[in-house]
């Protein structure tokens, strides 16, 4: 991987504001990326603070270990996904970090795939040493299989029925050829369309809304009492599943007779609200723009 991606950490300031690393604290970051906010986090939490990386793009963790290198007596990089997390057997942690968004190589490499603007295999793997391909997912699902793709994590409701007729078993190699199949189908609506079209095949294919799950259901038990979990989303899908889990978790179990607090809640919320990018950030930065980031913190 060249090291000449301009990787610029979304919400940097925030994230550190509002997590607050304290010296010696000990941090895991499960989606390491290319270490930006990691190495805050380093920095943070000297002279002895332990710092967890987690990334299941190979690409993404040799270049991470290569940028904390100044820091490897104080850091454990591991090649996994976050939806391993209970079988990682993890340390508890004082903070942990995920920032789900795409990191810079996956939008900055043409040769990934990750954009239909350039041409390049049809692959939209974060891991490449698993699960199918994008190319593979069309061309084994059924109709009904890839609409509801479409519906769900596209959000492209009134055209998911046609797209998963028109797409499926076809054999795409490319980006392009996908992206010709959905111009030829659609015409001139075709172009708002493409960001939903492979979003969707994106998240189906890396099984994005399931590891979540399986984050938001782990994560806060790894938590030390006063640890705290922040997590940066980018679309509505996974904002609407980190608000709920969080909220979930920070509510007291009440009496069904007098309303009373039955059972009080473990966790709280340190953001009530989610919060955003400046205007600044977000004209300086275009990941920024639909960015949400909330923090939970362990009571008990």
């Amino acid at each position: 991987m060249s090291t000449s991606f301009h990787h610029v950490p979304v919400l940097e300031e925030t994230v550190l504001t509002l997590l607050e690393p304290k010296p010696n604290e000990s941090v895991l970051d499960v989606t390491l990326g290319l270490a930006g906010h990691a190495l805050r986090f380093l920095k943070a939490t000297a002279p002895d603070g332990r710092f967890i990386g987690l990334d299941a793009d190979t690409l993404n963790l040799n270049e991470a270990t290569k940028r904390l290198a100044d820091f490897s007596d104080r850091i454990t990089l591991r090649h996994a996904n976050f939806g391993e997390l209970p079988k990682l057997q993890l340390p508890q942690v004082d903070i942990l970090f995920a920032d789900l968004g795409l990191s810079s190589p996956h939008v900055d490499d043409p040769s990934r795939g990750f954009t239909f603007r350039t041409q390049a295999p049809l692959d939209l793997r974060y891991d490449q040493q698993s699960r199918q391909s994008a190319a593979d997912l069309i061309r084994y699902s059924e109709e009904e299989e890839l609409a509801k793709i479409f519906r769900d994590y596209g959000e492209l409701y009134p055209q998911a029925r046609r797209l998963g007729k028109v797409l499926s078993g076809q054999i795409f190699v490319t980006t392009v050829d996908l992206r010709t199949a959905v111009e030829k189908a659609f015409g001139y609506r075709a172009k708002p369309l493409m960001p939903q079209v492979f979003q969707a095949l994106r998240m189906a294919v890396n099984d994005e809304l399931g590891v979540l799950q399986t984050l938001l259901e782990a994560g806060p038990q790894l938590l030390t009492v006063g640890g705290r979990m922040g997590v940066l989303s980018y679309h509505s899908l996974e904002d609407r599943m980190v608000k709920h889990a969080f909220r979930t978790l920070a509510t007291p179990l009440k009496d069904d007779i007098t309303g009373k607090v039955a059972v009080p809640a473990s966790f709280e919320l340190v953001t009530p609200k989610a919060v955003v990018a400046s205007a600044e950030e977000s004209a300086a930065n275009a990941r920024a723009r639909s960015v949400k980031f909330r923090i939970l913190r362990r009571l008990a």
